[in-house]
């Protein structure tokens, strides 16, 4: 298994593993066995742990003292519920960027943009998926509050495999960074209440094509 740069062998597994749960190739219920798991990606079972413990924290898993893991069943309400309450908290988190950020920061919120807009056009969705987590992440640190960074961070921690996912879809790479575009020039000017609404709509079309992707692998028979 070839390593995403950047990401330790745990956290590209945990990130295989991810897909294969939110695509349905790993449906709900099914028990994820720590040496077939290692077997299939040709690493250790210890690696293969890690990432179990890490897709607990984010809902995918259900990890079983004494019983092994086994795929969770996120229902679309749950996934709705999370979506509802990372939209509030990220928006708010950009309207306080757009008042707090230093000079320095707003440069280097702007330099990370103009780079993912070349992994956009390269059409590199691994790259383009850490990158928008540095991206996201910038904007937490921003808001200079440390409680809603934390509480934004541990929401992003539970999406993260289905943010990630959406950009498998045709041309979603292009419209993010449309979206991030607008939430950028808003930050960058201070305008705090456009920051806002920006950022909410971003987080709005991200689940709208996350339902897009698992509507359709729905349609294939492939999720239960």
């Amino acid at each position: 298994m070839d390593e995403a740069p950047g990401r330790t062998r745990t956290e590209r597994l945990a990130a295989e593993i991810a897909e294969a749960i939110v695509t349905g190739t790993l449906a709900p219920g099914h028990r994820l066995d720590e040496q077939a798991l290692a077997d299939q990606y040709g690493v250790s079972r210890t690696p293969v742990r890690e990432a179990l413990r890490q897709l607990g924290t984010s809902g995918l898993v259900e990890v079983r003292p004494r019983r092994g893991a086994v795929v969770a069943q996120v229902t679309p309400e749950q996934l709705a519920e999370l979506f509802v309450a990372m939209g509030e908290v990220e928006a708010t988190c950009a309207r306080l960027a757009a008042q707090s950020m230093s000079p320095l920061e707003r440069r280097r919120l702007d330099a990370l943009h103009e780079a993912m807009g070349e992994l956009a056009r390269a059409g590199d969705p691994a790259a383009y998926a850490e990158a928008n987590t540095a991206f996201h992440g910038a904007i937490y640190a921003g808001a200079h509050n440390a409680v809603l960074s934390d509480f934004a961070l541990s929401l992003r921690r539970r999406l993260q495999p289905y943010r990630e996912a959406q950009f498998r879809q045709a041309g979603r790479l292009a419209r993010s960074h449309a979206e991030h575009a607008t939430v950028v020039a808003a930050i960058l000017g201070g305008q705090a209440a456009q920051a806002h609404a920006a950022m909410l709509r971003h987080v709005t079309l991200v689940e709208s094509a996350v339902e897009g992707l698992l509507g359709r692998e729905r349609g294939t028979g492939r999720r239960g």
